[in-house]
């Protein structure tokens, strides 16, 4: 979400590669590709909502209004909706950690899940104060690991919880967050991160057009990321695997 759409698809098509495409819900959304795959969806709606420019995960789910209530139950916060948008129903909350998540009653574009993992384009990470708590809270308000046909699946793998929907990894959910800290990247909340073929050259652009690092570069054997800020704020994670064979595609 950014109060600024055209300028927002200019610095993340410059950083990212990405083209864009309208959607059905209006002309203040658009949805960003790559390789003419859906990997993220961007709105201009920012100011108007009254919150703050993020990246943000939205799950799609069955009923927005049965969501709601399931979140507000379990003692977490219900920020906007469930609202009407084009085709469906969104709504913004907060666990009882405070990390903002986003929920999607109606239409989803085709194909379009996340998947973690080396080569993905899109992975979705929360860092929690304590993950098994949150698998629970999460598992319980957008239904986990039922026993319906198409439900997500949850496990528990090198201590990190792995949530899957068929062979595709939804999201991955860390623990050892501090709720506390005034730095965000150590603040619960979750982590939205974007595959480029060459780190530096991202970062470059990023700078240029009026981002800022947010955080050191990490290395581990299979790849390097970093933290940046878009103009407006908007924390994400870009990361270049090491092996030097680029992103495949991937949608999230």
């Amino acid at each position: 979400m950014t109060g600024d759409l055209e300028a927002a698809q200019r610095f993340y098509g410059a950083v990212l590669g990405w083209t864009f495409r309208p959607t059905r819900l209006g002309e203040g959304f658009s949805v960003a590709m790559r390789d003419g795959v859906p990997v993220a969806g961007i709105g201009g709606l920012a100011r108007r909502l009254g919150v703050p420019v993020a990246w943000t995960p939205y799950f799609a789910v069955d009923d927005a209004d049965v969501t709601a209530a399931r979140v507000r139950e379990r003692g977490a916060t219900m920020a906007v909706g469930p609202l009407a948008f084009g085709t469906g129903r969104a709504a913004l909350a907060a666990d009882p950690d405070g990390a903002v998540f986003g929920f999607w009653q109606g239409e989803v574009i085709p194909d379009w899940t996340a998947r973690p993992g080396p080569g993905a384009a899109v992975r979705l990470e929360l860092r929690t104060r304590d993950a098994f708590a949150a698998a629970v809270f999460y598992g319980e308000v957008l239904d986990w690991a039922c026993e319906r046909p198409g439900c997500c699946d949850v496990s528990y793998e090198q201590d990190h919880v792995v949530i899957r929907r068929g062979p595709d990894t939804v999201a991955v959910i860390s623990g050892g967050a501090v709720e506390e800290a005034p730095d965000p990247q150590v603040r619960p909340r979750w982590h939205v991160h974007f595959d480029v073929p060459d780190l530096e050259a991202a970062v470059e652009t990023a700078l240029r057009l009026g981002g800022r690092t947010v955080s050191p570069v990490h290395t581990t054997s299979t790849s390097r990321r970093i933290a940046l800020a878009d103009p407006d704020g908007g924390l994400f994670t870009i990361v270049a695997l090491q092996d030097g064979t680029g992103p495949a595609s991937g949608v999230g």
